[in-house]
């Protein structure tokens, strides 16, 4: 690998991919709304921000994401819905990477392999799901993950040799998750990059359009 795009390049899991990266002598291209007001929810910035990169690279990285936007805590029951934060979900986790997905093709090379990560979550599984609740944030994440794999399929008419994955990295100690990580096990950011850049030097790609944890493992749709 020797160039990589970090969507989220500010936040916990991004910064660490930088640094992860880095350290492999990679050279990180780096785009945060803190850093230089790449916004994912705002598609002028986006389209423009894209527009000015060359690549190719070697891995895209779409590492952004928020659990609570403007205050609005994950609902325990439908009940507590709001159209409103329903739709900010959708907005950040879901439509933005949708965005950066569209420019995909022209920021991957085509005669090699390549990797194109979007961080999901495995509350947006559907078979996985048994406790409820969370309804704005599980919905975004299934929706993100159906935009890889549809990604994914047109992609690979173009690309042969890339990989199009939602990846879940297990619930790691950032502000993110400070107020619900509760009992759950939990990594520092640091060990959760260097998971996550395991499993995609691992991935084929027959992987592609795939939906896989910290582990490697495959996470029900």
């Amino acid at each position: 690998m020797k160039k990589a795009l970090i969507i989220g390049a500010s936040g916990g899991i991004g910064s660490a991919l930088c640094r992860r990266l880095e350290k492999q002598s990679v050279a990180v291209t780096g785009l945060s709304r803190s850093s230089v007001g790449f916004d994912l929810t705002k598609p002028d910035t986006v389209s423009t921000a894209l527009a000015a990169l060359g690549g190719p690279y070697d891995l895209i990285f779409v590492a952004s994401g928020a659990l609570e936007i403007n205050g609005a805590e994950p609902e325990k029951t439908i009940r507590a819905l709001s159209a409103k934060a329903m739709m900010d979900q959708f907005a950040l986790n879901a439509v933005g990477p949708a965005l950066v997905l569209a420019q995909a093709a022209r920021l991957l090379p085509r005669d090699r392999r390549a990797v194109v990560a979007v961080l999901s979550a495995r509350v947006g599984s559907i078979g996985d799901n048994r406790l409820g609740g969370w309804i704005s944030y599980r919905a975004a994440k299934a929706a993100v993950n159906q935009i890889v794999h549809t990604s994914a399929i047109e992609l690979a008419r173009t690309h042969k040799q890339a990989v199009c994955v939602s990846l879940h990295p297990g619930t790691v100690r950032t502000e993110f998750t400070r107020k619900y990580a509760g009992r759950h096990a939990t990594v520092e950011p640091d060990e959760a990059a260097q998971n996550l850049l395991s499993v995609i030097e691992a991935l084929a790609p027959d992987d592609t359009g795939g939906f896989f944890d910290w582990a490697g493992q495959p996470v029900p749709w």
